[in-house]
């Protein structure tokens, strides 16, 4: 069985409802070792560092 509505849905009530889906921006936060912009709890691509400890080398 499909699904079937009792009462039609208007145009501007679909349209609130899908209103919501939307994206964010990225939340970003300074290295601590560097100062560049990088996404919290990963590893920062312009230093390679985490935590202040160097995890991997950048050329």
């Amino acid at each position: 069985m499909s699904i079937c509505p009792k009462n039609k849905s208007s145009k501007s009530r679909r349209d609130k409802r899908r209103a919501n889906w939307k994206m964010s921006a990225p939340n970003l936060v300074k290295c601590s070792k560097c100062g560049e912009l990088m996404m919290p709890h990963r590893v920062c691509k312009a230093c390679g560092s985490y935590n202040k400890k160097e995890i991997i080398t950048v050329d």
